[in-house]
């Protein structure tokens, strides 16, 4: 079971680093003529991902500028504060695992 949470938990939080990458990116383009904004579909790759395959990487349907550029930093500044809460609660989640794995060893071993 602690395996099958672990592996959960590292799925999530390499999805989450993809999205931060796409994030960065965006926001690093955020001038550039024509530049469509990229995003991954979170819950569905989370939901149907398999094992070490990239998230598939798609362009929302945003508003464009005169320029053809349809990043919006607001969106995006959105995005990285939610990615990194989430990254957050997934340490803490994984550091708890430990935990219990640590204390279920030491337990073991004073009886």
């Amino acid at each position: 079971m602690m395996d099958a949470i672990a592996g959960k938990l590292e799925q999530y939080m390499s999805l989450l680093s993809a999205r931060q990458k796409l994030v960065a990116s965006n926001i690093a383009n955020a001038d550039t003529p024509g530049y469509k904004t990229k995003d991954v579909d979170f819950q569905f790759e989370f939901l149907s991902r398999v094992d070490g395959a990239a998230p598939r990487v798609v362009e929302p349907d945003l508003p464009s500028k005169n320029d053809g550029n349809n990043v919006s930093i607001d969106r995006e500044a959105r995005l990285l504060a939610e990615n990194g809460i989430r990254f957050q609660m997934a340490s803490l989640m994984a550091r708890g695992e430990l935990r219990k794995m640590r204390n279920a060893i030491q337990e073991g071993k004073g009886g």
